[in-house]
């Protein structure tokens, strides 16, 4: 039984903020390329999806990191990095979960599969992208993004259209602001193991550049309703997210690990938000 809930935990599905991260701007793409209720088919394909890859992604991400997080306090107790399952094991878990997605995968039809190669290849690069790149929250922003043009590419049968895209520009600024953040968490321990991150980088313009971050994905997205006329409900939802992210302000510009990593797991209901007014939008 401990080994099972080492397992879950590799798999982060005891901490599920990192699945709905994921799954929000995938929702986001599905109404969207439907413009409304995609079909309960498409709906548990990307759902159980989302889960899927999270939990591949978090495996291996394990196995690259495991002397890394054994260095930083928030991540150390993680069953590779306090060695209570081998790299084999973890190994195993990430093999099983991309058999699920493969199973998946294979319900896609031909150019969906093509954009969801694409995206399994940025999942996997970016353990990668985090010893060469000074941010490497950017791949992460593209990898949580790509359920976007995927859900497009399924519900329509053909490449994504510039709305998908502009979209993915919205959820990538979304996504560097609250990964700043959860960085921050975790900043003293990475500058001493020589880790990269945006909060390293950014230094102590951490807190002005996830503003600015938040307020271009809000106006971003402002924009997009206006541009594709998504209605009254959908900009009264953007409000909405707008005075979340104040809330998200008063947390991280203390610079406290405890209140950062508050500020990012209420990141959620950002996303939340925003779907709300697709859903509305399309109702």
């Amino acid at each position: 039984m401990l080994r099972l809930l080492d397992y879950l935990s590799l798999a982060r599905f005891d901490k599920p903020i990192g699945s709905l991260l994921l799954l929000w701007p995938t929702l986001w793409g599905l109404w969207l390329a439907a413009e409304g209720w995609p079909g309960s088919r498409w709906l548990v394909i990307f759902v159980t999806g989302v889960f899927a890859m999270r939990a591949f992604g978090c495996a291996v991400n394990d196995i690259v990191d495991r002397k890394l997080d054994a260095q930083v306090a928030r991540t150390r107790t993680r069953p590779l990095a306090a060695r209570r399952i081998s790299v084999a094991e973890a190994a195993m878990v990430a093999a099983f979960f991309l058999l699920i997605a493969a199973a998946l995968f294979l319900q896609l039809p031909a150019i969906a599969q093509l954009w969801a190669l694409a995206g399994l290849a940025l999942a996997a690069a970016y353990p990668l992208a985090k010893r060469i790149f000074a941010v490497p929250q950017m791949v992460l922003g593209a990898a949580f993004s790509f359920g976007i043009p995927i859900a497009y590419a399924a519900v329509r049968g053909e490449s994504p259209p510039l709305q998908a895209w502009l979209f993915v520009v919205a959820n990538w600024l979304w996504v560097l602001a609250y990964d700043t953040i959860y960085a921050m968490c975790d900043r003293d321990d990475d500058i001493k193991a020589g880790a990269k991150s945006s909060a390293v980088w950014l230094d102590n313009n951490d807190v002005t550049a996830i503003s600015l971050l938040y307020a271009a994905a809000v106006l971003w997205l402002s924009f997009l309703g206006v541009w594709y006329v998504l209605g009254t409900a959908y900009q009264v939802a953007l409000i909405a997210a707008m005075s979340l992210v104040f809330r998200f302000w008063q947390l991280y510009r203390t610079r406290q690990p405890a209140a950062c990593l508050s500020a990012f797991r209420a990141n959620h209901w950002f996303g939340a938000f925003v779907f709300a007014g697709l859903a509305a939008a399309f109702a």
